[in-house]
């Protein structure tokens, strides 16, 4: 799809009024972002790395396919599958392997690696990374392909596109203790630092998790968020807006 129509699409939503989001495009190719606490990240399909400061992005040094910022720091994997962690503005290597991580969780760290399989760094583990200590990452049963935590527990779908949470998870216990299977399908899915949780399934449509509470972690509803289908293959969300890639890599930023 070219730049044009997609913003052209943007238009039957935005005349048809409590429906509308105001969108706009952000300069910039990116094949995936993330945002946590006000920062966004994002690599590009050369894994160039970019934080955007302001209304810019500004090129980090090395090379990452997936990076994730939240209350752990700012992570990142590479080709490689190699896990790194920023710290003092440098990428340090961190012992293991994952195709996909997530830092939104409680100072917590959560990803899967080439063969599906899912875990987690706990908060006190997350936090010594910084001092060169060893590190225990945490196996969970299952197997997921994308896997993101917020404030209320984790959530991940599987190759199949189906969807499960995670309950009982702390910062100090990632593992928690069972997987519940939520109706949906979703290619992958993004929890927010608050705890909002956004997706975008196979057809590039972007839904939200509707009903969230902290004693009704799960929700109630899926609601599809846009009136069309964007083409979308990566969101994000924080301080209210929406972070968007579409499968040509533009970047759009929709506040709701």
């Amino acid at each position: 799809m070219m730049l044009l129509e997609f913003l052209l699409l943007l238009l039957p939503p935005l005349l048809a009024g409590s429906s509308a989001l105001d969108c706009i495009e952000v300069p910039g190719s990116l094949k995936q972002i993330d945002a946590s606490n006000g920062q966004v990240f994002g690599v590009n399909s050369a894994d160039n790395i970019y934080m955007l400061y302001r209304d810019s992005w500004i090129q980090l040094p090395g090379a990452l396919k997936h990076v994730t910022v939240g209350p752990a720091g700012v992570w990142g994997v590479n080709n490689n599958n190699n896990i790194y962690k920023l710290v003092g503005g440098n990428w340090q290597q961190v012992p293991g392997l994952l195709k996909q991580i997530d830092a939104g969780g409680d100072m917590f760290v959560a990803g899967v690696n080439m063969h599906d399989d899912i875990y987690c760094l706990s908060r006190p583990a997350a936090v010594s990374v910084n001092d060169g200590s060893a590190v225990s990452w945490v196996n969970i049963g299952g197997k997921l392909k994308y896997h993101s935590c917020g404030l209320w527990g984790c959530w991940g779908v599987n190759s199949a596109d189906d969807i499960y949470f995670r309950f009982d998870v702390t910062p100090d216990s990632c593992i928690g203790s069972r997987w519940q299977n939520v109706p949906g399908k979703l290619s992958m899915i993004e929890v927010g630092t608050e705890g909002s949780v956004y997706g975008v399934n196979s057809a590039g449509q972007i839904y939200r998790r509707d009903g969230i509470t902290q004693s009704n972690p799960i929700g109630t509803t899926w609601t599809q968020v846009l009136s069309f289908t964007c083409n979308c293959k990566h969101v994000s969300y924080d301080l209210g807006l929406l972070w968007l890639i579409n499968d040509q890599d533009k970047i759009m930023k929709c506040r709701i």
